[in-house]
């Protein structure tokens, strides 16, 4: 199964937006991401929806970031960008009358509902600007690997 990549993407494109002062075109994004431009102003309208980014058309125009790093978290942003579902474990169903069926799904039930709530408790606790700040100490201290902070 193909993993989910909106979260780390879109938090790829704010982190660099959240660093230069200038605005992103789609197409800069995509080639950031190594993907269609289609694709990146789906993805970057749940983020100005949520108000976190917004887009001017023109000459100069593109994608700049709006919001305070400090009280965006990384739940928010997967939110924002309409993050699926945590898990894509299910219980089979099938023979609801059937007693190992239920044990089997009673137990993985339990089991993924702690784990998302661990998981989704975790990304609102880690902010924006935690990251940023993460990334900045890694720069300074030449520590982002061959080719320099962004090698694409």
């Amino acid at each position: 199964m193909r993993s989910d990549s909106r979260l780390s993407r879109m938090l790829h494109v704010l982190l660099h937006m959240a660093r230069h002062d200038q605005p992103f075109t789609s197409e800069q994004i995509s080639r950031m991401l190594n993907t269609n431009p289609v694709v990146v102003r789906r993805t970057m309208a749940g983020l100005r929806e949520a108000g976190y980014v917004r887009s001017e058309k023109g000459h100069g125009g593109g994608w700049t970031i709006v919001c305070d790093l400090k009280k965006i978290t990384l739940l928010d942003v997967h939110k924002a960008v309409g993050g699926p579902q945590v898990f894509a474990i299910g219980n089979e169903s099938d023979n609801p009358e059937c007693a190992v069926e239920r044990v089997v799904n009673a137990a993985l039930d339990d089991v993924l509902r702690q784990a998302e709530t661990l998981i989704i408790e975790r990304l609102g606790a880690i902010a924006l600007a935690d990251l940023a700040h993460d990334f900045d100490a890694l720069c300074s201290t030449g520590g982002w690997g061959i080719g320099g902070p962004h090698a694409k």
